[in-house]
Formats: C-alpha cells, structure tokens, sequence
C-alpha cells in the first residue's frame, strides 16, 4: 500500500477496535454491538496471544499512519499517543505470561463473563434467544479461562493465595444465589416463556460450569499456590501501575505524596468532626456516630431511587452553568449491583448509541440501611460530574475523536482521576452543604490517599515513614495494611476486606485515583495559568472532556494546551 493510501492513524485506531470485537464479544456487548452478545471470549493461551498478535500488528501499521501526510495533526498525534502507549502497555502484561495467574475478586475472565449478562439487552424475544446462546458458551470461556490458569501452574506463575481463596467463596455464591439455583439461573428466570425450556437448561450448564471451576479452584489451583506471596514486587508493581496509569510512575515519588495527602486530609478531617461530635478522638469516631444518628436512607429499593434523584438533580444545576450536556448525555440509570460483587460500587458506560445509558451500580453487601455521608460524593464520583459525565461525553463526540479514544483505549487513572476531580470540584462550587456530607467526601479523599499509601507499600514492601502515627519505621504486609486502611476508614470490615484483596488481585489500579486527580488539578491550574483572567472553567470542562482517554502525563500536557 502507497503511504497516500495508508490509513492515518485513527482510522488504524478504529479498524483495531472491529477486530478487538471479532475475538472480544464481550467488549462488542458493552459497546452495544447486537452480535456480539450470543458470544463470549476465547480465554485460553491461544485466545490471549491472538489479541497480543492483533495488538502487535496494529502498533506496524500505526508506524506505517503517522509517516503519511496529515499523520501529525493534533487529532491523529492524540489519537497516535494513546494507541501506542496502550498496546505497548497491554503486550507488556501479556509477555510476561500475567494472564496466567489472573485471579481475584474482581477484573478476572470469570467475572467478564458474568458481568457482561448484566449488559446484554434484553427486550425481544430474539435478544433472549442470544443469551441462551451466550449461556451455552459459557462452560467452553471457563475452560479456557482454566487452561490459562493450569499453563500457569505448569510454569510456577501463582495467583496470590488471598485473592485466591475470595474468588473461590465468590465462585460458591454464584453457584447457589440461596433460592436452590446459580446466579445464571436466577438471571435467566426473567426470559420469555417461550424460551423458557432452552434458557434453563443453558442457565444449569454455566451453573455447572460455575461449580467446576469453583471445585477446581478450591481443590487443586489453591493447594498448589499455598504458600506463595500475595504481594508482587517493585517489578511487577511497575509493570501493572503502567498499565493502569499510562506512564512510567515514580513510584517512591508517589509514595510520598500519599502520605503528603494524608496528612493533610487528616487535618481537615479533625475540623469538620468537631461540627459533628465534639472532642471526638478520631474523625472516624464521629463518622461511626453518624453511622447510627446521622441521615439515613432506609430499603433497598428507597436508596436507588434516592441516589438516581441525587444524580438527576446534580445534572439540572450543572448542567448550563458548569458544563454544557448533550440531551442524552442527561440520562443516567442508578442500579443495584448484583450478589457476589466486589465491595466497591462502579459504573458502566453507555452502548455507543445511547440506547443502553450509562449506569450506577451500588452493592449493598446484604445492608438495607445507608447513611448519606457515605453516598452523596460517592455518587458524584460514579455519576454526575464523575464517570458518566465523562465516559459519556466520550460516547458523544466518539465520531470527532475515534471509537478507540472514546471507548476501549480508557486509561483507568484518567477516568478515576476525572471522577475524583469531580468530588473536589462539587466541595468548590458547595455542592456539600454541611458538615456530614463534607466529613464524607473527606472521608472518601482519604480513602484514595490511602490506597497510594498502601497499596504501593505492602507491595514493594516499603518503610513506614517516622513522623506516621501508624507503626513508624516498620515495613508494610496485607496484614498492616488492612490494619492501617481499617483505621482510616469508615467502611464496615467486610468493605475493607474486600477492599485490599483488590489491592492484592489488580496491583498499581487503586493509585490511579489521587494520582490521576493530581494531574487532573496540575493541568487545570497550567490552563488557568496559561490564558489568565480569560479563563473560562466551563469551557475547559467541555474541552477537557472532548479530547478522549490520555495516560497521566500526557493528559497533563493536552489539559495544559486547552
């Protein structure tokens, strides 16, 4: 092919998108591709490196793109930067044989495949008849997914042994929901009668799928890990925190801004406490006060309702004054999440016609009683002004942009920094009105500030610093770490729990929220800098989210340039 007929470097973007679909249905269904959704993945070794070769090629032709005139423009160099840095983290991963022992309580093959029913349409009878197909795939995905995990075993590449053992109990609830029946049961009880027969007997073989997987998990994966570490080392940690952050970190740099945070925070935190409880000793102390005498939200059914209300209100005052939305950009669903989830509430994007919104998913953990102060910055993060406004805005502007910018080229700290951004941004415009709902976006800051602490302590297991009030001098484990989160924290003990499991399943993942705020506020305050007593904030918002997915440093130089 001539260089003036090669393709330029978004359209290399977006052919690389249709053929991630072909072998990833489960990245079709969340787009919204119709096809996609009676298929699952091939999670084999052979399913993986024929993603690392599709990712391989497509790095050749993006070299072929940016050599063709037009090649440098801003909207294909953006597009250029991300494609590159990502795939390049991605064969990273892949060539060091890290999804050979990709278990946990959240982000593994398993829980893609369960996960992506929840997303899979279902209005017609024809979109029933695609599940029941996709529920019959569904004990070849876990075999595959199996056999990755036996090559690992052969190759003495182990899971930690504590997410290990999550996984196995979380494999059990999807088993048996309770009712006598597997969680793909319950899911396809909701069908069409007339499909009826084809559905449960598709529904009992992923729930025997479920098992065995569970008992091979149990029997022989975790007996052959006992005894290996749940920690992954400076190596693996800086492998994985590339990944997941789109640059190369200073991680002894980012260590320190953690504590830097804390401490901060800490002090703040200690001022809005005195508001609420007077001499307490902690702000944890007032924060369990308002566990049991603070506002409250009572059932289940009440706090999603209350939570779409929070978002739909958030949307009608900023909507015009902070940001400028698209009409179906407005629309957001607020969901309870499904049992066997990890402790942590998430969003999903919307299908790229909108025709699927984005959603809130709040899991309750076996709770029917929620305080507020936990759920109102909670819900700007995952809602509005967080994730979905931008996860959304990405979706709308996709055709100025590629469909790779605006969909499976996310870098989790520009998203998690963004929605953290969003917290800080309703506290600055007071949004958080009183001292509950302030002590808990505090509280929330204080959590991420956390995770950078610990998170890339126990795993490069470094030095508590002297001037900390939490066992100085000593170095990080899961056991001090879980000790220290559940000190500064005001989620129950099953939250915490669960919490530093994923620290333990996706490390370097959970940094990515401070971090990624920090580059958020760092190329604010450039673009402020740079234009003066012009600047416009609800300009820069829109712009800012109009520009698609950027590692951390190079979204500070594009939010810089806005």
């Amino acid at each position: 092919m001539s260089e003036t007929n090669s393709p330029l470097p978004r359209e290399v973007a977006d052919a690389y998108v249709d053929e991630l679909i072909a072998l990833d249905p489960v990245t079709g269904t969340y787009l919204g591709v119709a096809e996609s959704s009676s298929r699952l993945p091939d999670f084999s070794p052979a399913g993986q490196e024929a993603l690392a070769e599709l990712a391989r090629t497509t790095l050749a032709r993006l070299a072929e793109a940016e050599r063709r005139p037009g090649g440098d423009s801003d909207v294909e160099r953006r597009c250029a930067r991300l494609l590159r840095e990502r795939l390049t983290a991605e064969l990273a991963v892949h060539e060091a044989d890290e999804g050979l022992r990709s278990v946990g309580n959240m982000g593994t093959a398993a829980h893609s495949v369960r996960e992506v029913f929840t997303l899979t349409p279902t209005q017609t009878d024809e979109d029933w008849a695609r599940i029941a197909e996709r529920l019959r795939a569904v004990p070849a995905a876990f075999a595959g997914y199996r056999e990755s995990l036996s090559l690992g075993l052969e190759r003495e590449l182990y899971a930690a042994p504590r997410p290990t053992a999550t996984f196995v109990e979380q494999l059990g609830e999807w088993a048996d929901t309770g009712e006598g029946r597997g969680w793909f049961e319950d899911f396809a009880a909701d069908g069409p009668e007339a499909l009826r027969a084809e559905l449960d007997e598709a529904a009992r073989g992923a729930t025997a799928a479920v098992v065995e997987l569970r008992d091979w998990m149990r029997d022989v994966y975790a007996p052959a890990i006992e005894g290996a570490p749940d920690t992954v080392g400076r190596e693996r940690y800086a492998r994985w925190s590339r990944y997941y952050n789109g640059t190369d970190l200073d991680l002894d740099e980012a260590y320190a801004y953690g504590w830097a945070e804390y401490h901060r925070l800490l002090a703040e935190m200690k001022t809005e406490a005195e508001k609420i409880l007077p001499g307490a000793r902690t702000p944890w102390v007032a924060l369990a006060h308002l566990d049991e005498h603070g506002r409250h939200i009572e059932g289940v059914d009440e706090v999603r309702d209350w939570l779409q209300g929070l978002m739909d209100q958030a949307i009608e005052q900023l909507d015009g004054t902070h940001f400028e939305l698209a009409e179906r950009v407005r629309r957001v669903e607020s969901r309870i999440a499904p049992p066997g989830s990890a402790a942590a509430p998430y969003y999903t994007s919307p299908s790229e016609d909108f025709s699927r919104p984005g959603r809130t998913w709040l899991p309750t953990m076996g709770q029917t009683r929620f305080p507020v102060y936990d759920l109102v910055s909670t819900w700007y993060h995952e809602g509005v002004p967080g994730h979905h406004l931008q996860l959304a805005q990405w979706t709308h502007v996709a055709d100025d942009l590629s469909r790779y910018q605006a969909s499976v080229g996310m870098v989790s700290a520009n998203a998690e920094g963004w929605a953290l951004y969003a917290e800080r941004l309703m506290d600055e415009l007071g949004f958080l009105t009183d001292a509950e709902q302030r002590l808990g976006y505090l509280d929330a800051q204080m959590m991420r500030a956390a995770r950078v602490i610990v998170d890339i302590g126990m795993h490069l297991e470094l030095e508590i610093p002297a001037d900390s009030p939490f066992h100085p001098g000593e170095r990080w484990t899961p056991k001090l770490a879980q000790e220290f989160f559940g000190a500064h924290s005001s989620r129950p003990a099953d939250f915490v729990e669960s919490e530093l499991t994923r620290y333990l399943t996706i490390p370097g993942q959970a940094i990515g929220y401070k971090l990624g705020e920090r580059a958020w506020l760092l190329g604010r305050e450039k673009a402020r800098e740079r234009h003066g007593d012009s600047f416009d904030l609800k300009a820069w918002h829109m712009a800012a989210l109009s520009q698609g997915s950027l590692g951390l440093d190079d979204l500070v130089d594009e939010l810089s340039r806005l």
